[in-house]
């Protein structure tokens, strides 16, 4: 089992207020799968993204990872997960201007013991695996937001990790822009990686093979994709 969520809960205090976003939630996700957390604004998705990737952590209730009781970890020990099991992609890209492409793509890797030649050679497998060897010296700046997102997806694939999150990944993308990165995710899930998307919108939910809907920091509805969009086309970026 790589995730145990039961009866999760998370609230936030602003003086004597207090708002409970994640209202005692559980599930199981394996190694392997690809699933959608849906759900409108509000919701908590975003804030049950946040607790299972380590930015965050729980009010009340159990988190495992790896059959690790996350809730014991200290901040230190949850930065190490983060940087070492989870990859990253979200809706803004979250590129450095300043870097060059490869760059931005091997910056998780700049205070790991990873020797600088291997950082590169790393680098430079993943953006031709997602199409991009051509702009490997290119600034953020010159590119346009469906190859911003597919460096993005480069970054979040540089560590190894255990499973690549992707918080509405299409979101600032034209439509043509976000098939491609569909498609990208599709593959990747395919080759064995755990993807966990968090979106919104339903057809952009079906790329994956199970949703778990939220409303109100409630699970309303955690069930498999029987009529699963695929993303097919000409060009195999993830070989």
């Amino acid at each position: 089992m790589l995730i145990k969520v039961k009866n999760l809960e998370k609230s936030f205090s602003n003086g004597e207020i207090v708002t409970k976003v994640l209202q005692g939630i559980s599930f199981n996700i394996e190694k392997g799968e690809f699933v959608s957390i849906m759900g409108p604004s509000g919701s908590g998705k975003s804030t049950l993204m946040h607790i299972l990737g380590f930015l965050d952590k729980l009010s009340l209730g159990e988190y495992f990872f790896e059959e690790e009781d996350v809730s014991k970890l200290t901040s230190d020990e949850l930065a190490e997960k983060r940087c070492k099991k989870v990859g990253f992609i979200f809706q803004s890209f979250n590129l450095l201007s300043t870097l060059t492409v490869l760059e931005n793509v091997t910056l998780p890797l700049v205070y790991s013991n990873v020797s600088e030649k291997e950082r590169e050679k790393r680098g430079r497998e993943l953006l031709e695996k997602v199409g991009l060897s051509h702009r490997l010296d290119y600034s953020p700046n010159k590119l346009s937001g469906g190859e911003k997102q597919r460096v993005a997806i480069a970054r979040a694939l540089v560590n190894n990790p255990e499973v690549i999150f992707a918080d509405e990944p299409t979101g600032n993308l034209d439509s043509k822009s976000g098939f491609q990165v569909m498609k990208i995710l599709q593959d990747l899930n395919e080759q064995g990686n755990t993807i966990i998307l968090v979106t919104h919108e339903r057809i952009t939910a079906e790329y994956a093979k199970r949703i778990i809907d939220i409303k109100d920091g409630l699970i309303v509805k955690d069930e498999k994709v029987l009529n699963r969009q695929i993303a097919k086309d000409n060009s195999e970026l993830i070989k």
